[in-house]
């Protein structure tokens, strides 16, 4: 079969799905690749670099679309482009299921299986294939590069001959895969990151890339992002107040904010509203990430830049991956190829389009003639962090209580073990010679005190208490060195063994000891 890219067709789109590199992995999968000439100019890929991977160059789209089996695009297919769909086809792209009902009852109508790339549903196994994911990556990072662009001041706070700067204040709106990448950018560049999202979980994936998460003072067990697919749900009416009561509390002094804040198959929830706007100061900059889908802010304007009254930039633009158009084809061919891999199983180039899959039965829209969005929930949940089960916290009498069994518990066990002791030495003690029993009783008592002083020591302490068991062998070892003069052969061998099996321990105490000791010496 033969699988093709055709050059987007929406004005500034620089994206392509199939970069050389992808073409030679789906090579290696049994298909023949095909691409439309100048596809991949814009994002670095001149069509000789196509040709050097063994790609067929066709020269027009209607000649690529007529050739190729599978189709592979980056947005969503113009209507134009669907009158190419015919049976036995499958087009693989961004597809807005939920709002492109026409699109659907076109590809029903022309017998065509469509596999959105967004409908991917966020299990582990199909983070590779996650298009959704990769873009939002691009776009979070670079939506702190557009917003530092449009900012009039560093992002990092500098003490200088000329004067001292203050750091950015910048808060991030939604802490998916596009928010974390907004946050790590703007951290790395030195201003004071703030974060909230609606999905508790989230908290310390914010904290730990060093940025303060926003807590509400309200009181409500919030959705766990795998009941919804890895992402956030429609949350209450009382929670919607209290978070906007707590963005107008911070709106004043924050310099940048970046919203990412994204529910699927719904419009953008509105979060920044006109009077948070307002509050802002003149030079802050507002970058809305939801704009093709009608923005979280109050005054976002689709593909433009506008600037408020009282003076504050909100940006719109949509296109943010395409202005990195070189490192999103890269990233979306390589999803596009693995989700060919899950479509060839026996790697033959013939596509398998098992509806049994959770990834490929989440993704279809189509398929045979029939639509099939929505599609049901995964039977595998999504990453998401499990609360933690509260522990009940005792009473003092239950605390009294609970140590008052486990003392007795282990004299009940240290009176057995004595009793089972003294009844094996009195039974040794009936047949064997007095001079065995003086070395049997040293012998017994050391394995006690052993016992008692390292093997009752947690695991985790044995690095940290090395010199004191290097102490302890080398007791061991001056045993066994009184020993060695033995006019016993059995004495003597086992007095050697003893101070051979000592004196490892000890050497190698001593360079696990330097070992950790050097772990914290700056050279």
């Amino acid at each position: 079969m033969k699988i093709g890219a055709p050059k987007e067709v929406i004005a500034g789109e620089a994206r392509v799905a199939m970069t050389p590199d992808s073409a030679r992995q789906l090579q290696k999968l049994g298909y023949d690749c095909l691409i439309e000439s100048g596809a991949g100019l814009a994002a670095g890929f001149a069509d000789d670099l196509y040709r050097a991977a063994d790609v067929t160059v066709v020269e027009t789209a209607a000649d690529l679309w007529a050739q190729a089996d599978i189709i592979a695009k980056v947005r969503v297919p113009e209507p134009s482009e669907l009158g190419y769909l015919t049976s036995g086809k499958t087009l693989i792209s961004f597809f807005n299921p939920a709002g492109n009902e026409a699109g659907m009852e076109a590809a029903k109508a022309s017998g065509a299986n469509v596999i959105a790339m967004e409908m991917v549903p966020r299990i582990s196994r199909a983070q590779k294939m996650d298009a959704l994911s990769s873009m939002a990556n691009i776009a979070g990072y670079r939506a702190v590069i557009e917003a530092g662009n449009n900012f009039g001041r560093f992002f990092t706070g500098q003490v200088t001959a000329a004067g001292k700067v203050p750091p950015a204040k910048v808060l991030v709106v939604g802490a998916g895969v596009a928010g974390l990448a907004a946050i790590g950018t703007s951290t790395s560049l030195g201003a004071i990151t703030y974060a909230f999202d609606v999905r508790p979980e989230v908290a310390e994936q914010v904290e730990s890339m060093g940025a303060e998460f926003v807590f509400l003072d309200f009181e409500e067990e919030g959705q766990d992002g795998s009941a919804t697919g890895g992402y956030a749900s429609v949350q209450s009416e009382e929670f919607r107040n209290a978070q906007l009561a707590k963005f107008r509390e911070i709106a004043p002094d924050m310099d940048i904010v970046i919203t990412t804040a994204l529910i699927p198959n719904r419009p953008a929830p509105k979060l920044w509203l006109e009077d948070m706007v307002a509050m802002m100061k003149p030079g802050s900059v507002i970058v809305d990430l939801a704009a093709e889908r009608g923005g979280n802010v109050e005054g976002t304007v689709t593909d433009e830049k506008v600037v408020t009254e009282n003076g504050v930039t909100i940006i719109g633009y949509t296109d943010f991956p395409s202005r990195m158009a070189a490192q999103a084809s890269t990233l979306y061919a390589t999803n596009i190829r693995h989700m060919m891999t899950d479509l060839t199983p026996e790697k033959d180039g013939q596509v398998v389009h098992n509806m049994e899959d959770d990834v490929i039965r989440g993704a279809t829209v189509t398929h045979q003639g029939e639509i099939t969005f929505p599609p049901p929930p995964p039977k595998i949940q999504a990453i998401a962090a499990k609360p933690k089960e509260k522990v009940k916290e005792l009473t003092p009498e239950e605390k009294r209580a609970k140590e008052m069994a486990a003392f007795k518990a282990q004299t009940r066990s240290q009176v057995t073990l004595l009793a089972i002791g003294a009844a094996l030495i009195l039974g040794v003690g009936l047949v064997a010679p007095a001079s065995f029993m003086q070395h049997f009783i040293v012998f017994v008592l050391s394995v006690f005190v052993g016992f008692q002083v390292i093997w009752n020591v947690s695991h985790s302490l044995h690095t940290p208490l090395m010199a004191i068991t290097n102490a302890i062998s080398s007791i061991i070892i001056l045993g066994a060195l009184m020993q060695i003069g033995s006019s016993s052969v059995l004495v003597i061998v086992l007095a050697a063994a003893s101070v051979f099996m000592a004196g490892i321990n000890i050497v190698g105490g001593f360079m696990v000891t330097r070992r950790m000791l050097a772990m914290f010496q700056k050279s």
